[in-house]
């Protein structure tokens, strides 16, 4: 006989249903895979073999033929041992077939019969409720795949207590999501002594979703300002909650099966490879960009980073989603993210010194920064120097405004562009905004029209640049509570987008 039962193979954060069939057959007993199984998943036939074992269930001595269909699907993954073990245990009696068929399950043998938690258990439940089924996984993995609240998920400990439960021996209850993760930030923007310029671009971006260049010497704050950036962003809509749980399900980040409300801040050190920073590698997974989705990427020592990778930003920052293509995949990862960049102005980083600078300057500051490209630099909405801060200002006590009064205004500022772009859902804040619908929501007043055109002509912005500046202008005055743009607030953009014009 042949019996059948679910599971998924993972393209990106999607999921797709694969059938595995197990067929019994007159011959010299045997025990293959088909279905473009990898090295993880033909070696599955030894530990299910192994925990079959274990629970005293012996094969029969006939051919064993694992079919996972569609065939011309690449399966990768060690999720496939449990679904290949209830198939076989439907095959030869000791499960209803009918248990089995309508499920969907995951999981990894041990070999004593343990199931072992797997990543993409999320993903994998979201697909088993759009098929209608069940989802079967690991214990430690139920909590995580109950989120998905259309279909009942069932955790057993170890495959003899999934038997018990498929047989109705002893059923398993029903698993229940784990505790949500709500925001909270231990580092204060008030710690921060000066500073006041970079404060209030680190607001804007949070407010808006722009990305932020940080140049200064080495100690001048840059990375402690960017640290206290998640204190004064809102937390994830359950929307975005689950959008990025999907991404960090898939990296098995997610702990304890709780989704967090707080925004990822992802840090990679600057010497990491393209797929780690794009994706990549065996199985294309997500890499630092996508982990990042709906929170900030800080990309300390900007320009040390190799060409590649930094080169290989410029789309991901436009589209908001990156294609990684392999020979055998093409997968795509959701990767909307507020890019926070540091840099240093030159190789010794002290470049406005002329005491501590190196005798290269100031051509080393040229070549140093050179590394950025004229097209990702034009990306930035806002660049701000970060200069040294004095001995005075550090000698001062810590009485600047605190972060959840910033967060506040961030809060009010992002409830404004929620109400403005209701009505286009792949829009949620003002760096999303475009063509038209940017025209009608951030176009300036003939003041402030007048002043960017100014600019624009004696900076030669290029048209993103121009854009860009609108979009800033426009969640400066949602910070003002202004429904207007004008002129002081296309000023300060502009402040921003080119920091000698502010002087």
């Amino acid at each position: 006989m042949i019996a059948q039962t679910y599971t998924v193979a993972f393209e990106g954060i999607d999921a797709r249903l694969v059938q595995v069939q197990c067929a019994l057959s007159p011959g010299v007993p045997h025990f293959s895979l088909v279905g473009l199984p990898d090295k993880a998943v033909s070696e599955a036939k030894e530990r299910v073999r192994a925990a079959l074992n274990t629970l005293s269930i012996a094969l029969p001595p006939r051919r064993i033929t694992i079919n996972l269909s569609p065939a011309d699907l690449p399966k990768e993954g060690s999720h496939f041992d449990l679904p290949i073990a209830l198939a076989l245990l439907a095959a030869i009696g000791i499960l209803p077939p009918d248990a089995v068929e309508g499920l969907v399950s995951l999981g990894e043998l041990s070999l004593d019969g343990m199931l072992v938690p797997v990543a993409g258990a999320l993903p994998a439940a979201l697909a088993a409720a759009e098929a209608g089924r069940s989802l079967l996984c690991p214990e430690a993995s139920g909590a995580e795949a109950a989120w998905v609240g259309d279909t009942p998920v069932v955790a057993p400990r170890d495959l003899g207590a999934a038997i018990q439960h498929l047989t109705g021996a002893r059923p398993i209850d029903i698993s229940v999501p784990g505790e949500v993760s709500a925001h909270h930030s231990g580092r204060d923007l008030s710690e921060v002594k000066g500073q006041e310029r970079a404060k209030r671009a680190l607001e804007i971006a949070a407010a808006g979703r722009h990305h932020m260049l940080l140049v200064g010497p080495p100690g001048s704050g840059k990375s402690m300002l960017a640290a206290r950036l998640p204190g004064i962003l809102p937390d994830l809509s359950p929307e975005e909650a689950l959008q990025t749980s999907m991404v960090h399900s898939l990296a098995g980040l997610i702990e304890d099966g709780g989704i967090s409300r707080r925004r990822p801040f992802r840090a990679p050190h600057h010497t990491a490879s393209m797929a780690a920073i794009v994706g990549g590698g065996k199985g294309a997974k997500p890499g630092e960009i996508s982990l990042a989705h709906n929170g900030v990427l800080f990309m300390d020592e900007f320009p040390e980073y190799t060409r590649g990778v930094l080169e290989t930003l410029r789309q991901p920052i436009e589209t908001g989603d990156v294609v990684v293509a392999r020979a055998n995949a093409h997968v795509r990862y959701p990767c909307r993210f507020l890019l926070i960049a540091a840099a240093n102005p030159c190789k010794c980083g002290h470049l406005a010194d002329a005491a501590r600078a190196c005798n290269r300057a100031p051509n080393c500051g040229e070549d140093y920064m050179g590394r950025i490209s004229g097209p990702l630099m034009d990306r930035f909405d806002l660049r701000v120097d970060v200069p040294p801060v004095s001995f005075q200002d550090l000698d001062l006590p810590a009485d600047g405004e605190p972060s959840a009064a910033i967060a506040r205004r961030v809060a009010a500022a992002r409830t404004a562009q929620a109400r403005r772009f209701a009505d286009h859902p792949e829009v949620t804040v003002n760096a999303d905004a475009e063509g038209t619908l940017l025209e009608a929501v951030a176009t300036p007043d003939a003041e402030g029209r007048a002043l960017l055109l100014t600019a624009a002509e004696r900076v030669g912005l290029s048209a993103r640049g121009y854009h860009r500046v609108i979009r800033v202008a426009r969640t400066i005055a949602d910070l003002d509570g202004s429904d207007d743009v004008r002129k002081p607030h296309v000023a300060e953009a502009i402040s921003f987008r080119i920091p000698s014009a502010a002087g």
